[in-house]
């Protein structure tokens, strides 16, 4: 199959439509008329090698941009990788790993993130997110509550434990003397390239192959360091890959 046949088949308007979640402020920034990011500097590579104009949809939250290529919407997402996903999206291997972690009130009781899982405990996350899935699966006496923001559910909600990802969460904390973070994370995000499983073979195989050589040369790193971000985050090679913490 040629690079003409892959972008027909990636890109069958003639233009890559890339989904975008500003709402992950780690992988996208900006806004929609003019986003920036690891995930947008990913979709503008890409549309080079396939000879084609990129376009981007922005979303301020997964869900949303998971729905985008669910209906045909956008022909490329850039989400975490999580099973209840794989079922209509095609993904890559991990480009950057990004930790899941928790905040709870300074007076809580609660010391590591081991100790959330138990009844009476209310934990808030941003719904449809990579976090909600995988609590969602996992946690056996905790409740989920989600909201259109987990922070802002616990906190209208006077929840126990809010989750999210590390970075905002943090900067969250540290703002609020009130609250601190419980260690270690509960999660390892891991965030990669999909498209719709419809797509032929040779198209995936170009994706993946195209987004392992990006992650391996240091085009993560350099983009994620052009945006503000710890270029350390880029996910580690196969070889190196560290199963998810739960």
């Amino acid at each position: 199959m040629t690079i003409t046949a892959v972008a027909r088949d990636l890109a069958p308007t003639g233009t890559l439509r890339a989904s975008v979640n500003l709402g992950n402020p780690v992988l996208a920034q900006g806004s929609p008329d003019a986003p920036a990011g690891v995930t947008v500097d990913l979709a503008r590579e890409i549309a080079a090698r396939l000879g084609v104009p990129v376009e981007f949809q922005c979303f301020d939250a997964a869900r949303k941009s998971y729905e985008a290529m669910a209906t045909g919407a956008a022909d490329l997402c850039f989400l975490a990788v999580d099973p209840a996903r794989e079922a209509e999206v095609a993904f890559t291997a991990p480009y950057v790993h990004i930790e899941g972690v928790y905040a709870v009130p300074a007076g809580s009781e609660l010391r590591t993130a081991a100790d959330v899982d138990r009844a009476g405990v209310r934990v808030g996350v941003k719904q449809g997110s990579a976090y909600d899935l995988f609590l969602t699966r996992t946690l056996r006496e905790a409740t989920v509550v989600r909201g259109s923001d987990g922070v802002d559910a616990f906190h209208a909600e006077k929840l126990e434990v809010a989750a999210g990802i590390r970075q905002p969460l943090t900067a969250h904390v540290t703002a609020r003397p009130e609250l601190r973070l419980l260690e270690p994370a509960f999660m390892t995000i891991r965030q990669a390239v999909g498209t719709t499983r419809d797509r032929a073979e040779p198209t995936v195989r170009f994706l993946r192959e195209t987004v392992a050589e990006l992650t391996a040369s240091g085009f993560v790193a350099q983009a994620l360091s052009r945006s503000g971000q710890n270029p350390d985050l880029t996910a580690p090679t196969p070889d190196k890959t560290s199963a998810d913490v739960g």
